[in-house]
């Protein structure tokens, strides 16, 4: 059985009017069960210089209705350039210069995983799923 373990800090002194420090650490399992997840799209990067639409992951791909979990992380240091992150038609947010997101994905039909840059400059974005 494969052990990954996910784990994001939050720590401000100066956001709220006492300091914060959040931490979080989870194992992760496969849906319903204490199985490590044991599969991975790998590490990969999507480098562009358009701002077209792009279809990371296709749904069709993977199982419905598991944990799936999938990073994403844009390289970019400039801070005007962000990925638009879709799932189907639904906008899910922004990934703005050197910001990160790790988030669950169903993998349901018509869940694509779209990602379209803001800038028609060479931008990368980094991503990796960890699936059953």
């Amino acid at each position: 059985m494969a052990t990954t373990t996910a784990l994001i800090t939050l720590a401000s002194t100066d956001l709220t009017n006492d300091n914060l420090s959040l931490s979080k650490t989870s194992t992760l399992t496969e849906a319903g069960n204490s199985t490590g997840l044991t599969q991975t799209s790998g590490a990969g990067r999507k480098t562009t210089a358009s701002v077209s639409e792009y279809t990371l992951l296709a749904a069709s791909d993977y199982t419905a209705d598991k944990a799936h979990k999938l990073y994403l992380a844009n390289t970019s240091s400039t801070a005007t350039e962000f990925f638009t992150v879709k799932i189907n038609t639904q906008e899910v947010g922004r990934i703005y210069a050197g910001d990160w997101c790790f988030l669950p994905w169903t993998a349901v039909t018509s869940a694509d995983i779209k990602i379209t840059p803001s800038e028609a400059t060479t931008m990368t974005l980094e991503h990796m799923l960890l699936n059953e």
